[in-house]
């Protein structure tokens, strides 16, 4: 994965309504030199339980990785990061949060245990045994909730740009600064001028001098008031812990949502069972500003588990 960058596309299909070419493009440097070659077809299909109906997108064949998406976003930020993987030799599913692409099921009075029980049906579909999850941004609630509800379907979690959920022992702050949560909030609204969303994009996801641009579209914002729900109706200790399992909090530099001075808390919690690894020049959204830094160092954690 050390090569470096200009994408080529050889058979991607193109799915829920962007296309892969356009995402690819999106999400790189036009400056970076890193060569992907995405030799694989992505395929897509659905997997029910009860009254949830959830869109997978997967592409690539060995260990299974399952990427969770960020808050109100969907499977397609991840094609750069999942044709990466998938090249390294694993299977990659990515599946649409509700509400997104031709994911549905009900959307009121959820918990993350619901959430994380659509993504259990997913990885049980696949019929393989235990895969790692990674959760970026938002997605960490899910997949931790996840570890926990079903240790039996989990050999590993990634934590990608994550606030720990928890403050320090004597630190009376929210582990999300208010400013910043208004932030999110607000990159997303629609209703906003361009402008101001750029400004909110960059303040609370970007690092300086990377170009929010890339976020102002891929928002869905029915999901992410049902996310939000899901997160607020949950308590902490739920889902803290990752269960038993095997955690890697990668983490971005300049993440404002999961800031330095909390960088050490889920180590301090947890002990041996987390690795900690900083990706320089990221922020909250990571995914377009460091995708083969986030591949790599997934890939490297994949590779140490059992």
């Amino acid at each position: 994965m050390k090569h470096a960058i200009e994408i080529a596309i050889f058979s991607l299909a193109a799915v829920c309504g962007v296309s892969i070419a356009q995402t690819l493009d999106r999400q790189s440097d036009p400056n970076s030199s890193l060569l992907v070659k995405i030799e694989r077809t992505t395929e897509s299909f659905m997997v029910d339980h009860g009254n949830a109906h959830i869109e997978v997108i997967a592409q690539g064949s060995g260990p299974i990785i399952v990427i969770l998406p960020s808050l109100g976003r969907g499977a397609e930020d991840y094609y750069v990061v999942a044709a990466l993987l998938a090249r390294e030799g694993f299977r990659i599913l990515r599946p649409q949060p509700r509400g997104i692409g031709r994911s549905t099921g009900p959307m009121a009075n959820l918990t993350l245990h619901d959430f994380a029980a659509d993504i259990a049906a997913v990885i049980e579909n696949e019929r393989t045994g235990r895969a790692v999850v990674v959760g970026h941004a938002y997605g960490h609630f899910v997949a931790r909730t996840l570890a926990t509800d079903r240790p039996d379907l989990v050999r590993g979690v990634v934590l990608a740009a994550a606030s720990a959920g928890k403050v320090p022992p004597g630190v009376h702050e929210p582990s999300v600064s208010p400013e910043v949560r208004g932030a999110i909030e607000k990159s997303g609204d629609p209703s906003l001028p361009e402008t101001d969303r750029l400004r909110y994009l960059q303040f609370a996801f970007f690092a300086p001098g990377h170009d929010p641009h890339v976020w102002l579209t891929g928002w869905h914002p029915e999901t992410e008031k049902a996310e939000n729900s899901a997160s607020r109706g949950t308590p902490v200790d739920e889902w803290f812990a990752c269960g038993t399992a095997r955690i890697l909090d990668l983490q971005a530099e300049n993440d404002a949502v999961a800031p330095r001075k909390f960088a050490g808390v889920l180590k301090a919690a947890l002990g041996d069972r987390v690795t900690v690894v900083v990706i320089p020049n990221a922020g909250h959204a990571l995914v377009p500003e460091q995708p083969e830094a986030m591949a790599d160092a997934i890939a490297a954690f994949a590779r140490t588990l059992r």
